[in-house]
């Protein structure tokens, strides 16, 4: 098939229809950022791979994927099947409006459009079956409605924040406790890292790594995020 081909011009009918477009709200605007993919960055705080059984000073970065589609705003998070022990995991949010390949640290907040808080909910039975057999995560974290985020907030607005407390609260309890100074790999080198293997594009999102203390919600318990002066969401389990 040409390359012709597979551009398909704006009239083009499709046999199903084309994915809706998934976007969070620019706080303060009418504009919405469009989200194209998500990385995720695992154990990027030493104290929550300490808790999950692991060395963080022997280990390089890893990333997994979320799918766009997991990405939600506003919403209650429905309790996934084929599961008993469903885990939050509260973050900083990075969204980029560029792209590049091998892009150096030094230049690396120039492709960020700003942050948010993000929810990486994890199916940790499912995750830990996985590990076991060295398979891949995504069946305990790409499942719908695993990324509850908050509004995105500029980096024109509020700069680059590479400080302040990360907490989550379950019924009003302090569950998790951090801070963006405690990120083993800060923003600048996890998107240098990724521009390595991957071509960044704009609308791409990483989510940062949680802190310690993560933990099984259940349905009717009420979550509150937040990253101090980025923002925070409340997600009620259903």
């Amino acid at each position: 098939m040409s390359e012709s081909a597979l551009k398909k011009p704006a009239e083009q009918t499709y046999v199903v229809s084309p994915p809706e477009i998934v976007a969070l709200p620019v706080e303060g605007s009418d504009e919405l950022f469009p989200i194209n993919r998500v990385f995720c960055i695992g154990r990027n705080y030493a104290a929550h791979a300490v808790e999950m059984g692991h060395d963080p000073d022997k280990e390089p970065p890893f990333f997994f994927f979320k799918s766009p589609s997991n990405v939600t705003y506003g919403e209650d998070f429905p309790y996934p099947t084929k599961t008993s022990d469903v885990h939050h995991e509260i973050e900083l949010v990075v969204v980029l409006h560029k792209g590049g390949k091998d892009i150096s640290v030094d230049s690396a907040l120039d492709l960020v459009y700003g942050y948010g808080v993000g929810l990486d909910m994890t199916r940790r039975d499912l995750q830990g079956e996985a590990k076991k057999l060295g398979r891949p995560w995504e069946v305990g974290k790409s499942f719908e409605k695993s990324a509850p985020c908050g509004a995105i907030v500029p980096a024109s607005k509020i700069g680059h924040p590479t400080e302040g407390e990360v907490t989550l609260d379950v019924n009003g309890e302090r569950r998790q406790t951090g801070d963006l100074n405690q990120l083993l790999w800060k923003v600048p080198e996890m998107i240098s890292i990724l521009s390595e293997y991957f071509e960044l594009q704009p609308g791409d999102m990483i989510m940062t790594g949680t802190p310690s203390g993560v933990g099984a919600v259940n349905k009717g318990d009420t979550m509150v995020g937040k990253v101090a002066g980025v923002g925070e969401i409340t997600v009620k389990v259903l």
